[in-house]
């Protein structure tokens, strides 16, 4: 009996040591003037190049939501960077600050999500031309635009994202697979901007689905959207089913883009 339980305590060690295999690293990189701080994270127990993913965070900011979500990518087996569209790893706790810190953006977002691209590109795990990008709130917004600007992306998924634009997708310019997640009760992302949004998808030639969830609002999959949304009287609401479904599909999605 004293030998089985030795065994046993052994192998919890062993599937213990193997579960924290996960790394993270803050990483400083740059767009000219700008600073960026990012989180890297990948599975130290996996050999070999791997695909890279980029999470570009909601409007709050970079903040410990991206870095979970990176971490959640590592075990998934990518090399993965929590990104910092902001500069200086800003982070807001009112949503005036986020807008403003969101608004402020503009057409810096593209050189400051190829900065970030640059810095997967470089790294020794990395395999060659295996990147996508996953976004959430203002960050499923970008990785859209970035798909429909034609950046070099095998997928891009985006969960309670903006889907409107003012700059469709030409036919042909899209490289990437597209996976989006929304709320069909988010009053910040319609019925008809989703409707816009299959239209466009089906004009331009992409591959891509579409996931709407019953009775969901905005900002489903992070918990802490039951905080906020009282707080600030915003529609804001975590719905544990959409996380975990959306988060399973993500998982099946990029086992194919990466075939």
């Amino acid at each position: 009996m004293r030998k089985l339980i030795f065994a046993l305590f052994i192998l919890a060690l062993g599937l213990t040591s193997a579960r924290a295999e996960v790394r993270g690293q803050e990483i400083a990189y740059s767009d000219g003037n700008l600073t960026m701080k990012g989180y890297l994270a990948w599975d130290a127990a996996i050999q070999g190049k791997r695909p890279g993913v980029l999470v570009v965070h909601e409007w709050w900011g970079h903040n410990a939501y991206a870095r979970k979500r990176a971490d959640m990518l590592a075990k998934l087996g990518y090399l993965a960077l929590a990104v910092d569209m902001y500069g200086d790893g800003r982070t807001a706790d009112h949503p005036k600050d986020a807008g403003a810190f969101a608004g402020a953006v503009g057409k810096d977002a593209r050189p400051r999500f190829e900065a970030a691209m640059k810095v997967l590109q470089g790294h020794p795990l990395f395999a060659p031309g295996q990147l996508a990008a996953l976004g959430y709130c203002f960050g499923g917004t970008q990785v859209l635009n970035m798909a429909r600007q034609g950046l070099p992306l095998k997928g891009v998924a985006s969960y309670h994202g903006s889907l409107a634009t003012k700059d469709p997708a030409a036919p042909g310019k899209v490289q990437a697979r597209v996976a989006v997640f929304t709320g069909a009760e988010d009053p910040m992302i319609p019925a008809e901007q989703v409707d816009g949004f299959r239209r466009e998808m089906d004009q331009a030639g992409v591959s891509y689905f579409v996931v709407s969830y019953p009775g969901v609002k905005h900002s489903f999959t992070n918990p802490d959207a039951d905080d906020y949304g009282p707080r600030f009287g915003l529609p804001l609401a975590y719905d544990r089913q959409a996380d975990e479904d959306s988060w399973t599909r993500t998982a099946t999605f990029l086992k194919e883009v990466f075939r």
